[in-house]
């Protein structure tokens, strides 16, 4: 080890390395390129710092004077970067070696010229790094090492197209080393292609267990308690630095709103600020200042603060490696952390499921009670330093005044309520498998209205809060609200009507000047969902009811005609029947069946039915001339003449069908009477012409269509010409 680095080590306070600096600094190792895999806090900056030093100082003790960048470190966020160039600014400071950085959110300019004056170590963001290679402001042809740190996150975060470019622009002869608290199967592919003979490093403490000094609880609590739970988890630790994990910016906005107005000295860190106001942030966690920091996944990486104990999961992690990671704030440089979960009923699986494949052992059991947290403050009020340090002769006046004034119980009274006013009271946690009371009724009620409607953007979610902040009423005290085009309306519980009118005062108003009346009687405003505000319900829907099947049909005119007898002379009908109509002396006309399909047997054997068209009668075999309508060519006749009786509908229709038939008219459209009568459908085409299925071109071409009449058609199998 250089002399120099020693030297800060020493200054440092360090008495002794790491278990992954110890395997990084192996003489063995010098220059060679590494993979190395190792714990959240571990040390892996100094490591790294330390592992690269004689391939940048060669045999010399010092730096020459600062030109083209000889290493490059490359870090997922802009914490990280940030912290990483503080650690080796001190590391190498005896060494007489400049540091830049390249990081998002900084001015590009103020980089640009610290590029210009020359750096031997550069600490980068990845994207931003690659903006500055394609501007021409960094040369890395003098690279001797690149460091890739926290390089699973890096892929995670969808850096690898930024990360191949720069390691393609960098010298193959480099020292490549890339640390990683997992290698999944992207990581030891991007070693593979970017390293040459790297070694594998893992650490003792990783092989046997993550984050040996975190102690994990899995806290259940009740859907509705989850934040009051996370109320109840920071008192009870009273950690001097805290991380509250959120998942989104709006819960950490939501959560940062709750901790500031139950007397937390809070922080938020999220994605959206700018990098001045989260280096403030942490700043204020560092120097006391505040003591809770909320923050997103972005600062689960790159945040180093000394007195961190407490991380508080407020939601789970999305998988086991940000768990880790997160974790990861807490236990560092040996002191003892703790990381708690906060799990509803509905998150118990996936909180196992987490716990499982991180490899990790949780307690489960209740999140802290408000007794716990008042015996804890008890035990750390009585453990304090101050009972047992001796008065001063400065204290020694104000005590003897007291002790003359009052009593011993009160002055014990006072500090006991003082000490009380200094922390937030504990929230009481129900029981976590128990199920959610069923709502109360709202009983007697009072309705007010309050100028502004609909049109000057009057809402429900705006008005309950402003009722709530001017009449110091509770969510509980107001029922239903109702939004009218020019009046909003609100019912309030009639025990808090009081208060609600002392509170708006005699002139009856709240925000933004708005009127508020006390009404006798409900409004008749509409309810219903889509309806025309300001207008009452005309009255309950109408039932409908579907009508039975089996209802008789409604009367009509022709139930009162009287019945038609048929002849006696007459046939008789034929019964209904699903079969088709057959003759004995007539067979069932044979018909072909589609494409692809398997030719149907005939009905019956025998010639082919007669045909009547005009009164005139067609020999069987013969193609009809004239193409007609359905019913344009009468059905065969029956026996005796009487033409075929469908399906009848009623008795009623069957007698009138019986009379018809009597008379010698068909029952089917078209249908001709007896006696050669003129038939009831006109022949579309001229006697003589071209039948119409048939084109104008050769004899027995094709048929151009379907033909239109319903006649069977004659060829010789029932099918073509």
């Amino acid at each position: 080890m250089k002399q120099a680095l020693s030297n800060a080590i020493k200054a440092r306070g360090y008495a002794t390395l790491t278990p992954v600096q110890e395997a990084v600094t192996n003489p063995d190792l010098t220059g060679a390129d590494m993979l190395v895999s190792a714990q959240t806090g571990s040390g892996k900056t100094l490591g790294f710092g330390l592992a690269i030093a004689p391939t940048l100082l060669d045999e010399a003790e010092a730096f020459d004077t600062a030109a083209a960048p000889l290493a490059l470190v490359i870090a997922p966020t802009r914490e990280l970067a940030l912290q990483v160039k503080r650690e080796l600014t001190w590391l190498y400071a005896g060494a007489n070696a400049v540091l830049a950085s390249c990081v998002g959110g900084m001015d590009m300019r103020d980089e640009k010229r610290a590029l210009a004056r020359g750096a031997h170590i550069v600490v980068a963001t990845p994207g931003r790094l690659r903006d500055h290679i394609m501007r021409g402001s960094i040369d890395l042809g003098s690279l001797r090492a690149v460091v890739l740190d926290e390089a699973d996150e890096m892929l995670d975060l969808g850096f690898r197209e930024d990360l191949e470019f720069i390691l393609g622009e960098a010298p193959e002869t480099r020292q490549t080393l890339l640390f990683s608290a997992t290698v999944p199967a992207a990581i030891a592919k991007l070693a593979e292609n970017y390293q040459q003979d790297a070694v594998r490093v893992s650490t003792a403490s990783t092989e046997a267990g993550q984050h040996a000094d975190i102690e994990y609880r899995a806290m259940n609590v009740s859907p509705r308690d989850g934040e009051n739970a996370i109320i109840n988890v920071l008192r009870y630790y009273e950690a001097p630095n805290a991380i509250v994990f959120c998942n989104t910016r709006a819960m950490v906005a939501r959560l940062t709103t709750r901790l500031s107005n139950r007397g937390f000295a809070v922080v938020a860190l999220s994605g959206e600020l700018s990098q001045s106001e989260r280096t403030h942030a942490l700043q204020a966690m560092r120097d006391g200042r505040a003591r809770v920091c909320v923050a997103t996944d972005v600062a689960a990486r790159g945040i180093d603060l000394p007195n961190l104990d407490l991380v508080v999961h407020a939601e789970l992690p999305g998988s086991h490696e940000t768990l880790l990671h997160r974790s990861g704030r807490t236990g560092r440089a040996g002191r003892k952390g703790v990381s708690a979960l906060i799990v509803p009923p509905a998150a118990r699986k996936k909180a196992e499921r987490i716990l499982n494949w991180a490899k990790l052992r949780a307690e489960w059991g209740p999140a802290p009670s408000a007794d716990e947290v008042t015996a804890k403050d008890e035990e750390r009020m009585l453990g304090d330093e101050a009972w047992s340090e001796a008065i001063t002769e400065s204290e020694a006046p104000a005590v003897a005044k007291l002790l003359e004034q009052f009593s011993p119980e009160q002055i014990a009274a006072a500090y006991l309520r003082f000490y009380h006013a200094r922390h937030s009271a504990p929230e009481d946690l129900g029981d976590p498998g128990e199920k959610p009371a069923p709502r109360a009724a709202f009983g007697p009620s009072v309705w007010f209205s309050i100028s502004g409607g609909r049109a000057k953007g009057a809402e429900p979610r705006r008005l309950l809060p402003m009722l709530c902040k001017a009449g110091g009423v509770t969510r509980e005290d107001i029922g239903a609200i109702r939004v009218g085009d020019d009046e909003s309306y609100v019912e309030l519980r009639k025990p808090a009507v009081a208060g609600f009118k002392a509170a708006i005062g005699d002139a009856m108003r709240v925000e933004d000047g708005a009127e508020v009346k006390e009404l006798s009687q409900p409004p008749a405003i509409a309810q219903r969902k889509g309806g025309p505000a300001g207008k009452p319900h005309s009255g309950p829907k109408p039932e409908w009811k579907k009508p039975s099947p089996k209802s008789p049909p409604p009367p009509s005119a022709m139930d009162d005609l009287p019945p038609v007898q048929a002849p006696a002379d007459a046939p008789k009908p034929r019964a209904p029947s699903s079969k088709p109509v057959q003759y004995d002396d007539a067979p069932a006309p044979r018909y072909k069946k589609p494409k692809g399909e398997a030719p149907s047997k005939p009905h019956r054997k025998g010639p082919k039915p007669d045909y009547t068209r005009d009164g005139a009668v067609t020999a069987a075999g013969d193609k009809p001339k004239y193409k007609g309508k359905t019913g344009g060519f009468a059905k065969p006749t029956g026996p005796g003449g009487a033409p075929a009786v469908g399906k009848p509908s009623s008795k009623k229709n069957r007698a009138r069908a019986a009379a018809k038939a009597a008379e010698g008219y068909s029952s089917k459209p078209g249908g001709a009477p007896k006696g050669g009568a003129k038939p009831g459908g006109k022949p579309f085409g001229k006697p003589g012409g071209k039948p119409a299925n048939k084109p104008a071109g050769q004899p027995g071409a094709k048929p151009s269509g379907k033909p239109r009449s319903v006649a069977p058609k004659l060829g010789p199998k029932g099918g073509k010409d």
